[in-house]
Order: structure tokens, then sequence, then C-alpha cells
């Protein structure tokens, strides 16, 4: 049996690697073989499989969202994890970039503020075998002060600001991957805490879902919000 027997959508999970990853700025060759191994379609509903590997953010469950290809690889770039790294993830949406990240570092935590989506992509992870992750539901945007510090943390959902309950859990050199601005456009930002300097690199614009909570967005505060078209969540 042949590669496009065992998976069909090998040489689209791969033209996805050559044409949206690589023909852009991302480099690591780590985030590039992960994201041509792993089958970005186990991530998304059945009916959508057929479009998991299009350069752009998918609409998924509970009214999230699956991010385009190629914001999950340059949020997994610029976090710049090392294999011995304990990663904080705020946001599990549908268990992709967690996915990701458990492939590069040694453990990872995972928040999501909707418990069904934890429990869906919970079981995701274990059909694939991933181990060395745990999930939490509550409020991402307080982080996990009682499992703090970590080496990294990335959120996949948009704050006004940089989290500080984030900040504070992260380790003396770690870096934190988060989309801050306005409640409809945002700018990827890459921090680095250095002792009480904070260093924020600005990636690029984007447009994510909101992070609900108490470091994060009220909902009354996007009661208005035109909220119709996908945004990223991975």
């Amino acid at each position: 049996m042949d590669t496009m027997e065992r998976d069909p959508y090998w040489a689209q999970r791969a033209r996805m690697v050559t044409e949206q990853l690589e023909a852009r700025d991302i480099t690591d060759p780590r985030v590039l073989a992960i994201m041509r191994e792993l089958p970005r379609h186990a991530f998304v509903p059945l009916e959508r499989a057929h479009e998991a590997y299009a350069d752009r953010a998918l609409a998924t469950e509970a009214g999230q969202t699956i991010s385009q290809p190629y914001i999950v690889a340059l949020m997994t770039q610029a976090l710049k994890v090392e294999a011995d790294h304990r990663v904080l993830e705020i946001g599990t949406g549908s268990g992709y970039q967690c996915a990701i990240l458990a492939r590069l570092a040694r453990v990872v935590d995972t928040v999501e503020r909707f418990a069904a989506l934890s429990t869906r992509a919970r079981h995701r992870l274990e059909k694939l075998g991933v181990s060395n992750v745990t999930f939490h539901v509550g409020d991402g945007s307080t982080g996990r002060p009682g499992d703090a510090p970590f080496d990294r943390i990335i959120v996949t959902a948009a704050a006004p600001s940089v989290p500080t309950a984030l900040l504070e859990q992260l380790v003396d050199g770690g870096r934190l991957v988060v989309p801050i601005g306005g409640a409809k456009h945002q700018t990827l930002v890459a921090v680095e805490r250095n002792g009480t300097r904070v260093v924020e690199q600005p990636l690029v614009a984007c447009r994510f879902v909101h992070l609900i909570g108490e470091g994060g967005w009220r909902e009354t505060d996007l009661a208005t919000t035109d909220a119709a078209e996908p945004r990223e969540t991975t």
C-alpha cells in the first residue's frame, strides 16, 4: 500500500507545507516536519475535512475556528519551543496547535473555557497517541498559577493587552506569543521576559476570536462586535 492509499490527504498536506509555509517565512525544520505529518483533517468536522488544508481559518464547533495553517506555523516558530520545555497553551480549541506543541515540548498544559471542546480535543490527541498533555477547563486568561512557572506560553485568542497573570507565570527568559489589540483587529506579538524587563516583538496583523475572562475581554464588551466570519483560533 503506497502513501496515498494509507493517507489520501498526504499530497494536500505536502502542498500546504510547500506553498503556504516554506514559500513564506516558515523556516524551522521541526515545525515544517510536524505539519507535514500531522493529519490536520482529523481536527475539523468530518464534513469540512476536504477544506482542512486550505490557506484560511475554518469554522469548527462552539462558534470557534481552526487557524489558517500559516498562522499556526508562525506562532509555533515564534514560540521557540525546546524539547525540555513546559508549555502552557491558552485556548485548546480543536487541539491542532496543542498536538504540534506536544511533539516539540516535554509537557503541555492546555486550558479551554468550553468543556465540550476540551473533551473533543483530548479524544483526538488520544487517538494520535499523544500522552504528554494535561487538559484543563476554565478561565485561561488567568493561566495556571498552581502549575507555574512555564518556559513558554501561547495564547490562541485575542486579548486587549498582554495578560499580566500570564507574564508572571513565565520563567525568567521565557517567551509568550499572543494576539493583542482591539475587538476587531489585532497584532500577533512575541514577548520575552528577562527579569523585570519585557520586550514585545510585533509579528503580523491578525484577527482572532476573543480571549474571554478576567485577563481578557468581558462578553458584555463584545455584544456589538461582528463575529460572523471565521477568525483565527487553533
